[in-house]
């Protein structure tokens, strides 16, 4: 059986060799489609390990609270005046997290996050930047690895210490060829204590603008009670805030303009907190707590809705199904070449029937039996069809490199790709190759033989 093989396998490389350029127009659809099916998958699954690095960063069992303008409602009556008076909200604060943290079940970690623009200055050399409050479970949270030194510790966040963990890349420009450790850097008109350095993480530009993160290796870290009584706290309001806001802190002023008075409202940010980042058990249990925690802060917040509740996995989840969806179709598109292949190789191997039947029938005439005739063109589509799906790979993989350069996306080819593009390919030469060698087959070899 194995030496029949051979032997119609090597009339068929025979056949093929007698007319390379009619094989290889031929395999053409094969080896477009082909290409074309693994640069799709490789987008694709470049697109799902983007979406995947994106999780990680945003935290797969996160939920996120954040503060916004506030939003009330209320009656008009008949002068156009507003029926309710505006209720009073403390805004996002340190109560509400511990609020949270012993009344929320399924909560494994929480941190406040507290965001200020400022300078920071050492041996003469200063840049701007951004002093973040947190806690000791943010790097949890987070998923930030602590290179050198240590965590906050509850002593230094209940005595409002003035330590700081600070970036990696803080430490190359402040601390060039010295330990951090122990050493002291400006921050604002306050001086801090290094007391860890984290590992550099790797972000994207893509990343840092598509989720609407930081550069985290840039940032200087603080205990929040450290950074609410050291340096600001937005919810205690000051003479320099009253003054700031016209005499009306949090209320109108007038503005004259020509011979019309205008009304502005002046909005102050009153909220103490920037963030609150929600680590649950369990992703499972992520949009139940996100409404448990609405309940909860709204009743916190005098029925005030001045926060809003953001899951990342439903949002990244959804992103993640739509370029799933996108990636079937252009794939689906694709494979319409590979079936465009398949009816040209069924076309030639047709017309290379007809143009052989003296082939055919002196075969028969020296003892072919009908299975070998049908072997034989069977074995010659499958081999066109092979080579064209093994050039097809070579070809797709060079677009998934060119993709990735040309147009910055990330392209991934797998194993799995490979295979299934040559499995259809191989599939394909079977399918469309059986109808012509069975129309050989069911020449009669008197007819054949006198065929000119």
């Amino acid at each position: 059986m194995l030496q029949k093989l051979l032997y119609n396998f090597d009339i068929a490389v025979e056949a093929i060799q007698r007319n390379k350029l009619r094989a290889f127009l031929t395999s053409l659809g094969i080896i477009f489609g082909v290409a074309s099916v693994i640069a799709m998958l490789a987008i694709g699954t470049g697109a799902q390990q983007e979406v995947l690095a994106q999780m990680q960063l945003l935290g797969t069992n996160n939920v996120i609270i954040q503060p916004v303008l506030e939003q009330f409602e209320g009656s008009v009556n008949e002068s156009g005046d507003q029926g309710e008076t505006q209720k009073y909200s403390p805004g996002l604060t340190l109560h509400d997290l511990e609020s949270i943290k012993e009344y929320v079940p399924e909560v494994e970690f929480i941190s406040p996050e507290i965001i200020f623009e400022t300078n920071f200055i050492r041996n003469a050399r200063m840049r701007s930047g951004k002093v973040v409050g947190v806690n000791d479970e943010y790097f949890f949270i987070s998923s930030f690895n602590i290179q050198s030194g240590n965590n906050f510790s509850d002593i230094q966040i209940q005595n409002a210490e003035p330590v700081a963990i600070i970036g990696s890349d803080v430490r190359t420009k402040f601390f060039a060829g010295q330990d951090p450790i122990g050493n002291k850097i400006k921050v604002g008109n306050l001086w801090l204590t290094v007391i860890g350095v984290l590992e550099k993480k790797e972000l994207s530009t893509e990343n840092i603008e598509s989720l609407g993160i930081r550069n985290y290796n840039l940032d200087i870290f603080m205990p929040a009670t450290t950074l609410l009584l050291r340096f600001k706290n937005r919810a205690l309001v000051t003479k320099d805030d009253i003054d700031a806001s016209g005499g009306g802190f949090g209320g109108r002023v007038v503005i004259f303009g020509g011979d019309d008075e205008e009304e502005e409202e002046v909005t102050t940010n009153y909220h103490q907190l920037d963030k609150l980042i929600v680590r649950v058990t369990d992703s499972r249990f992520s949009v139940s707590i996100a409404e448990v925690l609405s309940r909860m802060l709204k009743r916190r917040h005098n029925s005030v809705v001045d926060f809003e509740i953001i899951v990342p996995e439903q949002l990244l989840a959804q992103e993640q199904r739509t370029k799933r969806i996108f990636n079937i179709v252009l794939s689906s598109i694709a494979s319409i070449s590979l079936i465009v292949g398949g009816i040209g190789i069924m076309n030639i191997m047709l017309a290379s029937v007809v143009e052989r039947y003296r082939e055919i029938g002196v075969r028969m005439a020296v003892g072919a039996q009908k299975k070998d005739i049908e072997l034989q063109f069977l074995t010659e589509a499958l081999a066109i069809s092979i080579t064209g799906g093994v050039i097809g790979i070579m070809l797709g993989m060079a677009f998934s490199v060119a993709i990735e350069f040309s147009a910055e996306i990330a392209t991934i080819v797998t194993p799995s790709s490979i295979f299934i593009s040559f499995g259809v390919a191989l599939i394909i030469g079977v399918v469309f190759g059986y109808f012509p060698a069975k129309r050989a087959a069911q020449q009669d070899p008197v007819h054949a033989l006198r065929h000119e």
